[in-house]
């Protein structure tokens, strides 16, 4: 059907969708009592549900999360038994989780109720025990709430900032052409600790250990100066927990900046050892460019 004028009507927005055995949460009650203060909540006991069930519980008055938004959540775990709290985080800063395909391949229903959902509704989680473990376990029912939204940062293409120059006795690191970065190590003695040196200074957020991050990077060889990965070569970023990988690269780029070039001087025993892995052999020099965080 046409609108006035002979325009189309716009697709309406999606809404948050419950799914699941929705039966069993008929008499749940969830009470805000405040900012940073577990709500209220009230259901018959004890609680079954026979399959994971999603229920929007009562809608906020905020925006309404899009999908590609990073959420602020708060959360409430409770025994479906007794209603005994197993976890509380509504006293702490709220959790942070991405509204992506991720999370849309790997828990739908949940990706579904946030997206189309407003800031400050509630949304329980009801999920199935299990009779034959041992000890035998029972449903539990998570509470949350959206305390808010945002759109994702936006992730560079290249480093953007101040240019450092670095100290003399540290590899050199030239661009080429195509303005990937060259290392050169003639003459670099070997490290007696990590070094990271800005190369170039970004201005964005600040990297925590616990975050993950999409970088660009080159590592060679401290001896031969033989190059054994590089995002470069593959003709796209990367992206990994900065929790998950060598010890020198997550003391190296914590408390780095969004838009950084970082070098990278790394002693064995913060890469791989003195077995080495694959190509990548003793100690080890990196340019890493922090392209984007979250």
């Amino acid at each position: 059907m046409t609108a006035c004028g002979g325009g189309t009507t716009p697709a309406s927005e999606p809404t948050s969708q419950s799914t699941g055995d929705l039966s069993k949460l008929d008499s749940l009650k969830v009470t805000d009592n405040g900012e940073k203060k577990t709500p209220g909540v009230e259901f018959a006991k004890p609680l079954t549900v026979a399959e994971p069930t999603v229920k929007l519980v009562s809608a906020g008055t905020g925006d309404a999360v899009k999908a590609g938004q990073t959420v602020q959540l708060a959360y409430v775990v409770m025994d479906g038994n007794d209603g005994s709290s197993l976890e509380d985080t509504y006293a702490n800063d709220p959790e942070k989780l991405d509204i992506n395909d991720q999370l849309k391949s790997s828990n739908a229903a949940m990706y579904n109720a946030i997206v189309g959902a407003k800031v400050g509704s509630y949304i329980a989680i009801a999920a199935p025990g299990n009779a034959t473990a041992s000890p035998a376990t029972s449903a539990k029912l998570i509470v949350f709430k959206v305390v808010g939204a945002q759109d994702a940062a936006p992730v560079l293409q290249k480093p953007e900032g101040e240019t450092v120059t670095p100290p003399a006795g540290l590899p050199t690191v030239k661009e080429d052409d195509k303005g990937i970065p060259q290392i050169s190590v003639d003459g670099v003695a070997a490290p007696k600790e990590l070094i990271s040196q800005d190369l170039i200074k970004g201005s964005g957020a600040e990297v925590k250990a616990t975050d993950t991050l999409t970088v660009n990077y080159v590592g060679v060889n401290l001896v031969g100066g033989t190059k054994f990965d590089s995002s470069y070569d593959r003709g796209q970023s990367t992206s990994f927990p900065l929790s998950g990988v060598i010890k020198g690269w997550t003391q190296g780029l914590a408390g780095k900046t969004v838009g950084s070039r970082v070098l990278l001087v790394i002693p064995q025993d913060l890469a791989y050892g003195a077995a080495g892995q694959g190509e990548a052999k003793g100690d080890l020099v990196f340019v890493v460019d922090i392209l984007g965080v979250k």
